[in-house]
Parts: C-alpha cells; structure tokens; sequence
C-alpha cells in the first residue's frame, strides 16, 4: 500500500513535518504488510503550485506529485495555522488537484499552532474541504500546540503521542478498509428493488 504525508510547514526544521512524520509511522504500526511512505513539502513546490494557479499547467515536478497523492491509498495532510485557518500554501495545493480525484480516498487530517485556541480549525476548515472533495476523512483528527510537544496531557485532553497513535489506528484502518478496491468515481446508483430485496433478507 502507498501512504503519503503532505506537509505545509514552511520552515525547516518545522514542527508541521514532525507532526506528518510521526502520523505516518503510527499509521504504519497499524497496517499489516509493506507499506510505502512518502512524505512531501510543499514548501518545495510552492512556485511551482503559484504557477499552476495562473496557468493552470502543472510543472513535471508537481505533476509527479499530484499524481503520488491521487494514487495513494491513503493521505495524511498537515498543515500550519495561519489567520485561524489552514495556510494558504495548504489550500492552493489541493485548489490545483482535480476536485474528483480524492473522491473515496482515506484522509487523515492534522494541524500545528502556536497556541489550543486554534485547535477547531480542523473542524471548521479541514474537515469540510476535504468532505466537499469526498474524501473519507479519519474521525480522529490531531491538532498540536507548542505545549502540546512534551506535554502530559490533562484530564479532558489525551497526550500527544496517544492522539498521534489513536489517529493512526484510525487512518491504517479505513485503508485496510478499502485497499484493494476500484477507483471510485460517481457514486453506484442501486436499483430500488435490490435495497427491499436485501430488507426483506434482514
């Protein structure tokens, strides 16, 4: 199976890439089997992703990357806070990706701040981008702060690295789930006498 991290941190070192990083290994430990993992930058691409934006051409080196990301088996997309939202470089990104092609894709979605207050961003931004592309989006979704990094927890909030793993359970399980499977495209129309047909049977 082909897993592949997408970070949006713009430094280096960046907290964002340690967040993918550390997703795609408890994802990892959660799959039976050879998984292959691959972690992109868009930070590298982000000429390249202004480009296509004007143009509407991809460079080869985006291309290859939209490519490895649509034929994934499952994703994981983290992203810095920037203005209470995900960042623009984020969002562009997947702006210039087909909005069809993460149609039943597993998504795993993850976000860094410098403080919790930001922590519904992945609610109120992630979350619904990625159901409007039909993405099946994991139900465990990570947020780390600064503090987050070595912190114990408390009695409402989990640990970071028990959100991480939990996270990774989740996503290893929807891609187990449908790894496998054909492509989706538009969603099968079952006729009305199968559905009484298989009610009947229950």
């Amino acid at each position: 199976m082909k897993l592949v991290a997408v970070s949006a941190g713009l430094s280096s070192p960046s907290s964002t890439r340690l967040l993918a990083d550390r997703l795609a290994e408890a994802t990892r430990a959660g799959l039976d089997g050879d998984v292959e993992v691959r972690v992109v930058e868009l930070r590298d691409l982000a000429v390249d992703i202004a480009n296509n934006m004007v143009t509407g051409f991809p460079s080869a080196a985006l291309r290859e990357v939209i490519d490895a990301v649509t034929e994934a088996d499952g994703i994981i997309a983290v992203t810095p806070v920037f203005t209470a939202s995900y960042s623009g470089l984020f969002k562009s990104f997947f702006d210039v990706i087909e909005n069809t092609a993460l149609t039943g894709k597993p998504v795993l979605i993850a976000a860094t701040g410098g403080t919790a207050r930001h922590s519904l961003v992945l609610e109120h931004a992630l979350r619904p981008m990625f159901a409007y592309l039909r993405a099946i989006v994991a139900p465990t979704a990570v947020y780390a702060a600064s503090e987050d990094w070595g912190g114990s927890g408390d009695a409402i909030t989990d640990t970071l690295p028990s959100r991480i793993e939990r996270a990774g359970r989740d996503l290893a399980g929807l891609m187990s789930g449908l790894s496998g499977t054909a492509k989706r495209g538009e969603d099968e129309v079952v006729p009305f006498a199968e559905q009484l047909a298989a009610l009947r049977k229950s």
